[in-house]
């Protein structure tokens, strides 16, 4: 967006700085300015010149040799324009004169001949459209007068705005807004240019004649606030200088007087207008309603645009008129002929503006500023702007009746009580209250005390999304006392050790041991599963009740039951490039809960893979560590139908007839640890061995972890392993043989696991056990070891697993 300063020296003084060192104390401040540029800085350069002599160029059939007067005397350039003739006045650009498109003019030989500058056209010098010949000027012009004498054209300074650095702010959109933010910067005074007395001055011109046009804003649409004016005897014709050229600064090209003062207010107070020919509003009605059909609708660009039923447009009693808050439409537009008008500034919601806008690809001056949500207190200032720009430009223009307006919500009041102390904790500054107000005073806020602190009554303007906190006004008091300023200070906090939750202690355990001593790598998958997963992992919840109501896909749109199916699908992913490996994950799942809607529950995931043997032995025994280095009273056992594992189905497809125990914490089922049977391995195309344990920690990962560690020195005497493989049926758990030979009550047997599992030809199972012997105090002797395999043997063999022979 670009700024003048010539415009907002109208409001506020400026300081004597240069405009570099202006754009960069404004960036500073207030937001980013981009670029600074001077405009009509050529037409000094420029002169009058009268043309003398013409003369066709010797090399080229389409241009003249060219003499003319100027102020350095006579001159001669090539020139090709068809309407060159003796005696007229035109505009000449000498040597090092920098145009308007960038291009400076050097000495250069045109087919042979030196050129010593160029005679300009309208276009070349920024002052319109035209480039069918010179720019032909009156007679009174003085030969050697610049241009900027001529045209009566002052040079001005623009400072290119990054529109996304006042996204936020709709207050800058505007002129007025930003000359706001210069007073208050700078500390110098602003002027009160649309006061209670300047307003009760235009409303000295409304008559009491009958409103020819009604106005009615129908429910469910998209204003908050709709505004209108008549005025008649208005002549349509060209704008004042003064207001062209400021348009042309800003971007905008010059129309009528009517269009260009509706363009130039929106400039001016950033609220957008619109100005109907009042011929065209038919049945003298403007109605603000959905269009309630899809149809088609020409806007003023004679674009054809699609429309919608529920899109708000503005209608007269036979149908619509305007995009409301968008674009007019193309019949009711001012024409040459127009002589009768009606004003209108309305206010819409800005998310149903930006909605529109997207949809239509349809993006204007007008939606750009709706989008930011605007203030419906300054409409009827809008409509009175304009009528007194009108009465300018048309002085034997007449108001017919008064302000009419309908569905108008406005900006509620909004108070905010500020602490100067935590102004100045935020800060790092030493500001009494008094500063404080001031500065927030400069922008317009109002500030009175109330004890040691201070209620700020933040303006309309700034109250529709922007200001709503006290850390706004904090940001507002620094920005405007100068963020320069600031002295960066470290915050002085007290540094203090804080303590982990028992869950988070739990957690780092498991991590910690699965890590270093099962050697397994951490994953997290996505909590969020798809039903094709879960029916492919026989799943037996779906977690209907638990869908997604904005889901990424359908193959991501619920919450997951268990980690089970995740694991699986990651474990199909890794046995194609590794023969083996050992994840683990610390996630969660969610039950459907008809009470609380969803029963959160944290679970820990372990998977072992091997293509070349089980790995199921190797988990059961890390799995007997963990549980002893958790510190939990947890049991691994056979599942028992009276005790129904609420973690996998009892059907489930995945279960392995044999290699499937239930792990029960403090008495309760709590997970499982089992050989996946090979039915499911076929339907995730997994080839080999694939081991999982599931444990569900949320009942217990809150309580005070039980540190069981003990330490002792390293023992000094020699060790000994005795293996043994025994017996036992088809049907009977490794876990129950394990639990038996725990029976021997002998201190020296410092450990025991399970080693093998082995199936014969002829039946059975023969499970191979390592026991482990030591005697810290001194030498276990052979006598010892001898009578200690035996009595291990002994047991095993009375709790009915006889030694293989």
């Amino acid at each position: 967006m670009k700024i003048s300063l010539d415009w907002i020296k109208e409001f506020t003084p400026l300081p004597d700085l240069t405009p570099e060192e202006l754009g960069v104390k404004f960036t500073l401040s207030t937001c980013e300015v981009e670029g600074v540029e001077e405009t009509n800085a050529h037409l000094a350069k420029v002169t009058v010149a009268q043309i003398t002599k013409i003369e066709p160029h010797p090399e080229a059939d389409k241009l003249n040799l060219v003499s003319f007067k100027c102020q350095d005397g006579e001159k001669r350039v090539v020139c090709g324009a068809p309407n060159v003739a003796v005696g007229l006045k035109v505009p000449f650009a000498p040597i090092g004169t920098t145009l308007p498109g960038g291009f400076t003019l050097e000495p250069k030989k045109i087919r042979g001949i030196l050129s010593e500058g160029m005679l300009c056209a309208e276009d070349e010098l920024g002052l319109g459209e035209g480039h069918e010949g010179l720019l032909i000027l009156n007679d009174e012009a003085s030969i050697g007068q610049t241009m900027s004498e001529y045209l009566e054209l002052q040079s001005d300074i623009l400072l290119d705005i990054d529109n996304k650095s006042i996204t936020h702010r709709p207050d800058l959109w505007g002129h007025y807004g930003m000359a706001r933010e210069f007073s208050a910067v700078f500390g110098n005074p602003l002027k009160k240019a649309f006061s209670s007395e300047w307003e009760a001055k235009m409303k000295s011109h409304f008559t009491s004649d009958v409103n020819p046009v009604s106005v009615s804003v129908k429910e469910g649409t998209a204003c908050v606030g709709y505004y209108g004016l008549s005025m008649e005897n208005v002549t349509v014709k060209d704008s004042p200088k003064w207001i062209q050229q400021r348009l042309i600064s800003c971007g905008l090209r010059p129309i009528s007087n009517i269009v260009d003062i509706s363009n130039y207010v929106m400039l001016e107070l950033g609220q957008p207008n619109h100005i109907f020919d009042r011929d065209t509003i038919r049945g003298g009605q403007i109605i603000v309603r959905k269009m309630g059909e899809d149809t088609k609708f020409t806007t003023l660009d004679d674009m054809e645009r699609d429309i919608i039923a529920d899109d708000t447009m503005v209608c007269d009693a036979e149908g619509p008129s305007v995009i409301g808050g968008i674009m007019g439409g193309l019949t009711s537009s001012v024409k040459p002929t127009t002589s009768r008008i009606f004003i209108e500034a309305a206010n819409w919601v800005d998310v149903r503006i930006r909605h529109t806008s997207t949809r239509l690809g349809l993006r204007t001056d007008s939606s750009q500023r709706y989008e930011k949500s605007l203030d419906t207190n300054q409409l009827e200032r809008t409509v009175l702007r304009v009528m007194e720009l009108v009465l300018e430009s048309c002085p034997e223009a007449k108001v017919v009746g008064q302000i009419v307006s309908d569905g108008v919500i406005k900006t509620p009041e909004l108070k905010i009580e500020l602490s100067p102390k935590r102004v100045n904790s935020v800060l790092g500054t030493d500001l009494n209250s008094q500063e404080i107000a001031k500065n927030l005073e400069s922008l317009e806020f109002e500030v009175t005390t109330e004890g040691e602190n201070l209620m700020v009554t933040v303006p309309s303007f700034r109250a529709t999304k922007d200001v709503q906190v006290d850390a706004d006004l904090i940001e507002e008091v620094g920005r405007i006392h100068g963020f320069d300023k600031l002295q960066p200070k470290a915050p002085f906090n007290e540094v203090t050790a804080i303590e982990l939750s028992p869950a988070k202690k739990m957690a780092r355990r498991i991590q910690d041991f699965l890590i270093l001593r099962g050697r397994a790598l951490e994953i997290y998958t996505y909590p969020i599963v798809g039903p094709k997963l879960l029916k492919n992992a026989d799943w037996h919840v779906l977690n209907e009740e638990l869908i997604l109501a904005n889901a990424l896909s359908p193959e991501l749109d619920r919450m997951r039951p268990s980690l089970v199916p995740s694991l699986l699908e990651k474990a199909a992913l890794n046995q194609k490039n590794y023969s083996s490996f050992r994840l683990f994950e610390l996630g969660r799942s969610y039950w459907s809960d008809p009470k609380n809607f969803s029963n959160e529950r944290h679970q820990l995931g372990v998977v072992y893979y091997s293509k070349s043997e089980s790995p199921f032995m190797e988990m059961l025994n890390l799995f007997d560590d963990l549980l002893n280095f958790m510190g939990v009273n947890a049991q691994i056992s056979e599942a028992k139908p009276k005790f129904p594992n609420p973690h996998v189905p009892s059907d489930w497809m995945g279960k392995h007839p044999r290699e499937f125990l239930d792990i029960r914490v403090m008495g309760k089922t709590a997970g499982f640890i089992g050989t996946i049977h090979p039915l499911m391995t076929r339907n995730f195309k997994i080839k080999g061995n694939l081991v999982m344990a599931l444990l569900d920690v949320t009942d217990f990962m809150d309580q005070p972890l039980k540190d069981k560690t003990k330490y002792q020195p390293l023992p000094k005497y020699q060790g000994s392993t005795f293996d043994c493989t025994v017996l036992a049926s088809d049907h009977t758990p490794v876990a129950d043989v394990l639990s038996a030979a725990k029976k021997l009550r002998l201190k020296e047997m410092v450990d025991i696991k399970i080693y093998d599992v082995y199936i014969p030809e002829e039946g059975g199972r023969c499970i191979t056990l390592r026991a482990s012997f030591l005697d810290r105090e001194g030498t276990l002797t052979h006598d010892f070891l001898h009578k200690a395999e035996q009595d291990l043997i002994a047991t095993l063999d009375k709790a009915g697993f006889p030694l293989k022979q």
